[in-house]
């Protein structure tokens, strides 16, 4: 079996033809079933080196990899293409760090490969080809030539037995049309289901999916099968059955019916949809959200124990400063006091953490009650497009399990009824970075029912100023959560301060 221990991947290109999914990021970074493209060729070769190639904001991708290299366990080297043009760029400096010898690959980063391709065991060069999309090249003849073709595409992806074989590769221009001249041989092999996702039509195919990058939900007849696919994602399957099988004692408490708790969590597919999905009337808004309330004072009144403040304090401050911490770097304007967001200015969080772990402390919690933990939209379904059904609970709050303050829960579907949270989550929001900001983010078509939320709340003694600074911290909160979007960190962490800005 011939080793394949080196990658280049040319991650240079502008990625025009993305539109508004390379406005703030290059276009390797564009997430493709909840993943950059780029990691994608990390999980298919997880025991090669990487060097990666860029060039077009290129500094959002080197700090982007430095601040998840947790995420995938390859060795990478960085190289920019120094303003040097075309696929040819940074290539030849990217030779100079792999051995002699070496069998090496060189992809596009917009390639997402099938998950089944198996790289063929010959001697020789090989080149992709598609016969699943369009390229501008085709492969004829033994030769690579400007014709497109969705037969016989050369899709981007080249496999070479040692770099000699390219050590006359140029600066800069379209690397095939060198390599068609270059009279270097090359074998072809087809690519299977692998995708491309240069165009901005293509995206949507795999974009909105509602896993999580650590868990995967399979229908089996109704009946949906649920696991976590890495370490994170089996930390929280164990607490969400943990939550499951305490609540199911409790017949007031709307869950889905459980078939099975382990190994994986089998559970029912409620006949509805998410309370995002659902086009309601005013009335019926309001009305579904007397429900929504009913049906979380229940979970709330179902048990409780007493109040630790070093979970509140985890969950609400540790937590959030822990997860800016990690982005600071990328985040434009981090650095400045003040950011201008959507004609406002803001205090920027990273310059008032004591004024809001201050401001924190004063949160009033009486005591810890059974609650959800994340009771977005996105985590209760309406039965037959009527009755509250909770699913995807947190589990924990803080350091303490199943039970938390139930302001949090208050807070987070404020975060969907006025935040937009849900829409958010699939990434139906515009971003804007240059010398202010501007976010705009799709609306769940809930904050005609704000004043009307807190009327319901009055009852529970929450303060509306908690339950809005709670809203701001957990957009803060999201900016490493969705670790798997750019443009999803940048825009949590605008958005979070914009909120804030009214309550600190």
């Amino acid at each position: 079996m011939l080793a394949l221990d080196y990658v280049v991947v040319q991650a240079g290109g502008k990625g025009t033809r993305l539109g508004k999914y390379t406005r703030n990021k290059p276009k390797a970074l564009v997430p493709i079933g909840n993943v950059p493209m780029l990691f994608h060729l990390f999980m298919k070769f997880p025991d090669a080196k990487f060097v990666i190639i860029g060039d077009y904001k290129e500094d959002v991708l080197r700090k982007y990899l430095y601040a998840f290299k947790k995420k995938f366990g390859n060795d990478f080297i960085f190289v920019s293409a120094e303003g040097d043009k075309g696929t040819c760029s940074g290539i030849r400096r990217s030779l100079s760090f792999i051995p002699e010898g070496k069998r090496l690959m060189l992809a596009w980063c917009d390639l997402v490969l099938d998950e089944s391709l198996v790289i063929p065991d010959v001697e020789g060069n090989l080149i992709g080809l598609s016969d699943r999309f369009e390229c501008r090249w085709s492969f004829k003849d033994g030769a690579a030539v400007e014709a497109s073709s969705s037969s016989a595409g050369v899709a981007g992806l080249f496999v070479f037995k040692d770099k000699g074989v390219l050590s006359e590769v140029p600066k800069e221009g379209e690397f095939v049309r060198w390599l068609a001249g270059s009279g270097i041989p090359l074998e072809p092999f087809y690519i299977g289901g692998s995708r491309e996702f240069g165009l901005i039509d293509r995206i949507p195919e795999m974009e909105g999916g509602k896993c999580r990058p650590f868990n995967s939900i399979e229908d089996r007849g109704g009946i949906l099968v649920k696991k976590g696919i890495d370490d994170q994602g089996r930390k929280l399957a164990v607490r969400e059955v943990a939550w499951y099988k305490y609540v199911s004692q409790f017949a007031s408490v709307p869950i889905p019916k459980i078939y099975k708790y382990e190994p994986e969590l089998h559970i029912e597919r409620v006949s509805g949809k998410n309370v995002y999905a659902y086009n309601f009337s005013h009335e019926e808004r309001k009305e579904i959200l007397r429900r929504l309330v009913s049906s979380l004072r229940r979970l709330h009144g179902c048990a409780g124990i007493p109040a630790d403040a070093f979970s509140c304090k985890n969950a609400y401050f540790t937590k959030t400063i822990d997860r800016l911490a990690d982005v600071r770097n990328l985040i434009p304007h981090a650095e400045d006091r003040h950011i201008t967001v959507n004609g406002k200015r803001c205090r920027n969080v990273y310059f008032y953490f004591k004024e809001l772990e201050d401001r924190l402390y004063n949160v009033r919690c009486d005591g810890f009650r059974l609650i959800h933990g994340d009771c977005t939209f996105s985590n209760i379904m309406l039965r037959d497009g009527k009755e509250p059904v909770f699913i995807d609970p947190r589990g924990y709050f803080g350091s303490t399990e199943i039970f938390g303050d139930p302001a949090y829960d208050w807070a987070k579907l404020y975060y969907s009824i006025k935040g937009n949270y849900d829409m958010f989550n699939l990434r139906r929001f515009d971003l804007e970075i240059g010398d202010e900001v501007s976010l705009s983010i799709k609306s769940n078509g809930w904050e005609d029912m704000e004043d009307e939320y807190f009327s319901l709340l009055s009852e529970e003694g929450v303060s509306v100023e908690d339950i809005k600074l709670l809203h701001a911290v957990i957009w803060l909160s999201l900016t490493t959560y969705a670790w798997e979007d750019y443009d999803s960190i940048c825009g949590a962490f605008y958005n979070g301060i914009w909120y804030l800005e009214d309550v600190l």
